[in-house]
Order: C-alpha cells, then structure tokens, then sequence
C-alpha cells in the first residue's frame, strides 16, 4: 500500500482554496439573490473572479499560488468538488417525482420532447460546424458533436427548480408542467451523458462497450426503481425502528448514494448518475425522514454546491472570447440553445393544448441551463473532448440563461395568474403548507373494526387531501375481518394499504408502526371505560407516548332522536392552544370538502380570564 500524503505547503493551498472560494461562492450567491437571480450565478461567478479570467490578468502570481499546475493539489480541491457535485444530485433526485411525471401524462411528454429533441438537433448540427479551435485533445468530430448536442439539449432541473421557487411560481400549473419536463430533462441527459462519456473513454463509437453502458443504464433504473426500491425500503424502515438519529439517517442515505454510484461508474457511466437515481429512491420510500433530508440539503447548499459551482467557474477564461473566432461560435452556441429550447418547448405545449402565454412561459421556464451542462462540460474537459474555449461557452450559455429567465419569468406570470380552477387550488395548498395537524404525511387507522372506527376513517377522508396515503392497522385476533374490510372501503379511491399485526400488546405494535414516518392517527373511541383508564388502556398508552398528533373519533349518541346529517355541522371550542388550531383545521377542512357548517365557541378558562382581568387593571392603571 503505498499513500502519499500532502506536504505541509500543500495542505496551506488547499485549506486557503477551499476557504476564498467557499467565501466569495457565497458572498456572491447572497448578491445576486438579492437582485433577484439564482445563487448559482453568483457561485459560478465567484470561479469567474478567482480564475483566469480576473485575477489571472490581474494578479497572476496570486492565481499561480493559489491554483498550482499541481496533479495532488488539483486531485484534492475535485475530490471536494465532485462531493459536491454527488450531494448536488442526491438532492436533485430528491426533487424528481415520477408519479408527477406520469400524471400530467401529455403535456409532459410533449413539451419534453420538444425541448429536447430540437435543441438536440441543432446542437448536433453547431458541433459539426465548430471549426477545430473548440475540440479538445481526443479530437473526434462525432464524439465533440454528441457533447455540444447533450449540452445544449438538456434543461437544469436544478436551476429551473430554484427559480421558480424563488419566484413563488412552483406550484403553477406551468411550473409543474416546466418541473415535470425538466425531471424528464434531467433523466435524458444522465442517459445521454453516460452514454456519449462511455465513446469519448474509448475513443471511438464501438457498439460493444456503448450496448454496456445502454443496457446498463437501463438496468440501473429498472432495478434501482425496482428491486433497489425494496432493499432501500426495507434500510429506511429499520432505521426508523430503531431510532437513529437524523445524522444517522444523513449516513444512511450518503452510503445508499455511494452504492449507487459505484455501480454505476463500473458499467461505465458516470457516478453522478447513480447518486440522481439514489435521490429519487430515498424521495419515494414512505420511509424517508424529511427533517433529516432538510439536513442534507442544507450541508449541500451551505458547503459543497457553492465549492462545487465554484470550481467550474474557477477553469473558463473569458479571456478567449478576445479571439473574434471563439467571439462567434460563442454567440452561435448561446443563441441555439436559447431560441430552439423556447421554441420546442412552446411548440410542444401547443401540441399539447395548453394556453399559449403558458407556452411561452414554460419556453422560459426550460431555458436555464445549470448543474447538469456544467457536468458535462466538466466530464467532456476531464475526456479531452472540450478545451478550455469549449469549456467557457458552454459554462457561458449556462449563466447566461439562468440570469436571463428570472426577469422574463416574472415579467409574464405576473400579467397570468391562470385560471381560476388554478386559482383555487394554489389557495388551498397555500393554506395545508401552514397547518400543524392536516399536511401531506402518511395517516394511521388502527381497528379492529366497528362504527366509531368508521367514522374516524370518514373524518381522515374527508379531511385530509386526496392523494394522502391511510394504512389500516389490524392487531390482535380479535379484529372483525369484515368491520376492518368496511373501514378500509370508506377511503374509496385514496391510496390505502392494511396491514395485519399480531401482537400481545396492541399499543406497543400501533406505536411502532407510528414511528415509521406517519404524520396522525386516527382512532375509533372505545365503546365504554372501565376500571382507572381516561379511554381504554390502549388509548390512554397513545395518548401519553405517541409523538405524532392523535385524533380520537366518536360516533353519535341518543339516536333514538332526530339528529342532523353526518358532518352536517360541527362544534369546535376555540382557545390559543396548539390542539384547538389543530381542530379547527379539521372542521375547515371538511367544510371545504363536504360542506360542513362549522360553529366556533370561544373557551375561556379561570386562568386565562384572570390574566385577562390582570392585564385590564393594569392598562386602566397605566392610563
């Protein structure tokens, strides 16, 4: 075995890269979100700065020190960033959404490929014409061609992401339309990428190795999604049963990214993709840990993107474009890729049906280019397909994009505010993003069957958004097979899956399964309390233990008399507490749905009229 260590003067080099860039990266991601622009603009910038560009021309003797033509110093500060770059597109995965994909079914598909395939034929056509100035050492036409293509053909899920969040547009029916084709431009271009990286590794188009890494590829998301799916499943639910703690979980989903993307480089494509493949694995286990995800995100945006960002500025020299040839083709390859994106992605949402100002809006909302050309860019220099010349336009495009679709995003959207369908919905997810009680997690329906179980399967339903996920809970023997089966027929057409448990101790199994990433349960009161017990022993065991909120249902008594409706109305006592908000976004909730009357009663207890009592003598004294 035989490491080599960096010397003292080395290990000064690179602590000093890693503190100017991570701060100047920063710095100037802060600045141009301030004037409205993604971060990753400035976090290119700040490479821009410290490169060749400008300080190279100012300061050479800096650059030199700071950038040495050194193969260690070099290999540590693109080990950071390639960590970087894996963080970046675990999270990235995290953002695809597969069943979003299939659900807006031909708009997506449509525009997708219209922004897709035409920016893909020109960039084919542009890389064919690009005199020799451009090709890097591997100098093969056809491999340069297929990189410019790639290149110019893929959208930035990332950016295009960002944008539209800073913007407050995600959840327009365009910016899903424009997030959904650009997962499917993220998944294109990772096929592309590891396709055209596998004939620039051999250095011509040889159909052994290319079948390889198609064939492979292709297994890698039929068996990630798949089985991969499973064994991902079965890792983040015993996690969840023991415990671990969120930096565990962040270790969890690093080694499962790590699993991945070794796999991935040894079929011959590159390990980024299998990390983007692990994302979306772990985003789709009902198992996954939001909070400790939140985590991940933060180290990725705070640390390793802004390196990461930093590092491709840090190799374009701007200084080429002096050359009136390099000037040219510049201008070409930005303008190809700007007009034939827009124009396929509107022609596509034509096709599709959409309204044309939504068409011009998904035009814009596709054009910014980010992480996945940098990469390619990065993977075509590190291949001898690109030179730095290359390098910078192709980086150059990518700015040059991101900075132009915020603007022009805003400007549009602002005069359609859809319709008004759209404008409903946007309110209600408005509302559900603040609620403490009904949000988008999995709900728990312990039973064993009966009436009070029926309804609090009612009240879920019809309280809780449609595509919330219900799991009816059965222990014991004792379970009714057909009053659980009759419990699990009220959710109609939500998701809903049973699970049968047997168990001496029925709490202890309910809490269990609570731990396993569910966001309430709901319960059917006991029909009658005996001995110490508030409810039942098993009631009362959730009440005092379970971390999650807790709904206790009950049917209605006396009906040996008229009665209103089911949910007709409802009466919901009204105070600060946090349960009383909780309660109330259940009754709003279903006179959203159902039309429930709802009645508030405000409470006011000794203690909280006292104070108030207390708080008047004192204003009357103070005046």
């Amino acid at each position: 075995m035989n490491l080599v260590a960096p010397g003292e003067h080395q290990l000064l080099v690179f602590w000093t890269q890693l503190l100017v860039l991570l701060v100047v990266a920063r710095l100037l991601g802060q600045a141009m979100r301030r004037i409205g622009q993604p971060a990753v603009v400035g976090q290119l910038g700040a490479g821009l700065l410290l490169g060749p560009s400008l300080l190279g021309r100012v300061a050479p003797g800096v650059l030199d020190w700071l950038v040495p033509a050194d193969p260690l110093q070099s290999g540590m500060l693109f080990a950071v960033s390639w960590i970087g770059i894996l963080l970046l597109l675990i999270e990235t995965g995290f953002e695809t959404d597969l069943a979003l994909i299939r659900r807006l079914g031909k708009a997506t598909a449509l525009v997708s490929a219209g922004s897709i395939v035409l920016p893909l034929i020109a960039g084919l056509f542009v890389g064919t014409a690009l005199p020799d100035v451009f090709r890097g050492e591997l100098d093969d036409p056809t491999v340069f061609a297929l990189f410019v293509g790639a290149a110019l053909s893929i959208s930035s899920l990332a950016v295009a992401g960002k944008v539209l969040s800073d913007l407050g547009l995600m959840r327009r029916n365009f910016g899903q339309v424009t997030l959904a084709a650009g997962m499917a431009n993220d998944v294109v271009g990772w096929i592309m990428l590891g396709i055209v990286a596998a004939l620039a590794s051999a250095g011509e188009i040889a159909v052994g190795p290319l079948l390889v890494t198609v064939v492979g590829i292709a297994v890698l998301y039929g068996g990630g999604l798949t089985v991969g799916q499973r064994v991902v499943d079965y890792v983040l639910r015993e996690v969840r049963r023991r415990d671990v703690t969120p930096t565990g979980y962040v270790t969890v989903v690093l080694v499962i990214a790590l699993v991945f993307g070794v796999a991935t480089q040894l079929i011959g494509a590159e390990a980024v993709l299998g990390a983007f493949v692990a994302g979306i694995v772990v985003a789709r286990s009902k198992f996954h840990q939001p909070e400790a995800r939140e985590t991940l995100e933060r180290i990725t945006a705070g640390v390793f993107a802004p390196i990461f960002f930093a590092t491709a500025g840090l190799r374009v020299d701007l200084g080429l474009l002096a050359d009136p040839e390099v000037l040219f083709w510049a201008a070409v390859v930005i303008g190809a890729a700007s007009a034939t994106k827009f124009v396929g992605a509107y022609l596509g949402a034509q096709v599709a049906g959409l309204p044309r100002r939504e068409g011009v809006l998904l035009g814009i909302g596709l054009n910014p280019r980010g992480t996945l050309e940098i990469v390619i860019a990065t993977v075509g220099l590190s291949l001898g397909v690109f030179n730095q010349a290359s390098y910078t336009v192709i980086l150059l495009m990518a700015i040059l994009n991101s900075m132009a679709a915020p603007p022009l995003l805003r400007a549009v959207a602002r005069s359609w505010l859809g319709t008004d369908e759209e404008q409903k919905r946007l309110q209600r997810e408005e509302s559900v993003s603040h609620n403490v009680m009904v949000r988008s997690h999995r709900l728990l329906l312990p039973s064993q069957g009966g009436s009070n179980s029926i309804v609090a399967a009612q009240l879920l339903h019809f309280a809780w958004l449609e595509d919330v996920e219900a799991t009816v809970l059965s222990v014991g023997p004792d379970a009714d097979e057909a009053g659980v089966q009759a419990v699990v027929d009220i959710f109609d057409d939500r998701p809903v899956s049973v699970l049968r448990v047997t168990s001496d101790d029925a709490s202890d199994a309910i809490l269990g399964e609570a731990r396993l990433g569910y966001g309430a349960i709901g319960i059917g009161a006991p029909e009658s309390s005996q001995g110490p017990w508030i409810l039942s022993p098993v009631v009362d065991k959730l009440l005092y233990q379970t971390a999650i909120p807790l709904i206790i249902v009950r049917r209605a008594r006396n009906l040996d008399r008229p009665l209103p409706g089911a949910f007709a109305r409802a009466l919901v006592p009204v105070s600060a507490a946090p349960w009383s908000r909780a309660a109330q976004e259940i009754a709003f909730n279903l006179s959203a749905n159902i039309g429930t009357e709802i009645v508030l009663t405000h409470v006011a207890t000794p203690s909280t009229t006292a104070s108030g009592d207390a708080r008047e003598r004192r204003a009357g004294g103070a005046t």
